[in-house]
């Protein structure tokens, strides 16, 4: 942890800054997302230089496309019954066929949603699998999320220290939804370089008061501060959330998955 950040690594001066990167290409499956990314930094005025409280956030469609996770619906058969769900719902019933290809279990599939648990461990709408802002190839493919999200973060972070000589956290973020409320937050699914949760069970609030069940998603609200400078149609697929102090550490997406003896509404 940065050593002048307060416990729980809130911003000692209560100020965050967002900014997001001009300058990315669209990206195609084998670019060098981290190459890119770097150039958008120098590009970008008052990114650089990077401070020991930044952490840079990836969004997961351009990691997506530079590892070629991607899929061509005009490939996908669907299967009978996914075709009816679809008609019914006015889905792509190809997009349904690959979410359920994709998922290692279903947790729900009505009203035209369909929740899935991904290989990751993840449970989300639609499985990660994703038709928006997809270039030139809108409404004809999809992409999937990254396998390893971790190790794609790992490995923008590992560039961007060799090239800016900064070792700074990289989060990649995705859009998920929430049960019990309408509209959806930006959330981690892949850090590096950073704890993405704070846990202040045995600490003290301001009253003095011993916390016991107090845990800050702290990946998840650096996501989702950055989605508010990058929007969803601005092609700005990265951002510089400066003025968070992260807790420094080799945290990995699993630490935030809640285990299923925990899940109270399953």
């Amino acid at each position: 942890m940065s050593g002048d950040s307060s416990a729980g690594g809130r911003p000692v001066d209560g100020r965050v800054s967002v900014i997001a990167l001009e300058g990315v290409p669209e990206i195609r499956a084998g670019d060098d997302v981290a190459a890119l990314l770097i150039e958008a930094l120098r590009a970008t005025p008052d990114a650089l230089p990077l401070g020991a409280d930044d952490v840079l956030v990836v969004t997961q469609k351009i990691v997506s496309k530079a590892e070629g996770a991607i899929v061509d619906l005009s490939a996908i058969e669907p299967r009978p019954e996914v075709i009816a769900f679809a008609e019914r719902w006015e889905r792509d019933p190809r997009q349904l066929e690959v979410v359920l290809r994709e998922a290692c279990r279903v947790v729900r599939m009505a009203n035209g949603v369909l929740i899935t648990e991904t290989p990751h461990g993840f449970i989300c709408a639609n499985g990660g699998v994703d038709a928006s802002n997809m270039g030139s190839g809108s409404g004809s493919v999809v992409t999937l999320l990254p396998v390893d999200p971790d190790a794609s973060a790992d490995g923008i972070r590992a560039a961007v220290q060799t090239a800016l000589g900064v070792d700074v956290p990289v989060i990649i973020s995705d859009s998920f939804g929430r049960p019990w409320r309408w509209g959806i937050t930006d959330v981690a699914i892949g850090v590096s370089g950073m704890m993405p949760l704070d846990d202040l069970r045995g600490t003290p609030d301001a009253d003095g008061r011993i916390m016991h069940s107090t845990v800050r998603a702290t990946a998840d609200e650096i996501a989702t501060a950055a989605e508010l400078a990058l929007g969803k149609a601005t092609r700005r697929p990265a951002a510089v959330v400066r003025g968070a102090h992260p807790t420094r550490g080799e945290g990995r997406i699993k630490d935030v998955l809640m285990p299923r003896e925990y899940d109270l509404f399953q």
